[in-house]
């Protein structure tokens, strides 16, 4: 399996100091093999420490709106499990209104890819839409955001019956996610910190078979998450079993 972790939207120092404690703990170097940012990371030790996390090697980062970094791009797009897997990264403020499922489908389109991974809103979702796969991990350090666009913090996941928020109506909820690839499945995990305690939520998205850029438009397919499973607190080393069978 490959552990990638997502997260962004941090503001050091701006907003606020730094991570939870409690995620720095989960987040301990060996583990993790990629870093996938949002952006908003505002310095350079900051920075230093996120590719720490994968023993000093490079980590994936796009600009965000209140970045200062130079060279920082304002897209990416990676590619796993043999180029069958086309994951694209960006910040978000791109997508007018700010987290529409119908904006950012029309930014995945542009760039072809069959998850996109964005930020801005620092409200966790997780989504599949048109066919592809929308991850938001949310703000990793619980900044605050001056952007309004009528979504409460916290946890929302397309299901049959909608949208369902699990977040809380205060200070977004710092948050941020795990994924494990494999093959053309990936497996989402979202830590929350709430309450002084790391709640995980586990999500599972299988990339449809034999689809297309022009098959999938218009293909909106709710999906079902793992409702009420917590995982323990707890991230695997890389090994060739899923979390599920590795002592989570």
């Amino acid at each position: 399996m490959v552990l990638v972790l997502v997260l962004g939207d941090l503001h050091i120092p701006h907003r606020i100091h730094d991570l939870p404690h409690k995620f720095k703990k989960l987040l301990a170097p060996g583990k993790i093999s990629q870093v996938l940012c949002t952006g908003n990371v505002c310095d350079r030790e900051t920075m230093e420490y996120l590719r720490s996390i994968v023993g000093g090697a490079e980590i994936q980062v796009v600009r965000g709106d209140y970045d200062e970094l130079p060279g920082l791009p304002s897209s990416l797009t990676v590619t796993h499990s043999n180029n069958s897997l086309r994951i694209g990264l960006i910040h978000g403020h791109q997508s007018l209104p700010l987290g529409s499922l119908d904006a950012l489908s029309a930014i995945a389109r542009q760039m072809d890819v069959d998850f996109l991974i964005s930020g801005a809103t620092h409200a966790v979702q997780a989504a599949e839409y048109d066919g592809r796969f929308f991850l938001n991990p949310g703000t990793a350090t619980g900044a605050w955001t001056g952007a309004w666009n009528g979504s409460k913090p916290g946890f929302a996941v397309s299901t049959n019956e909608g949208v369902k928020s699990t977040g809380l109506n205060g200070d977004p909820i710092p948050s941020f996610a795990l994924m494990d690839i494999q093959g053309t499945v990936v497996v989402t995990y979202v830590y929350q910190f709430i309450d002084g305690d790391v709640k995980v939520e586990k999500v599972e998205w299988r990339k449809p078979d034999g689809y297309g850029v022009d098959e999938r438009v218009g293909a909106k397919t709710p999906m079902t998450p793992g409702v009420g499973s917590v995982m323990p607190q707890t991230i695997p080393s890389p090994t060739p079993m899923s979390p599920q069978n590795a002592g989570w």
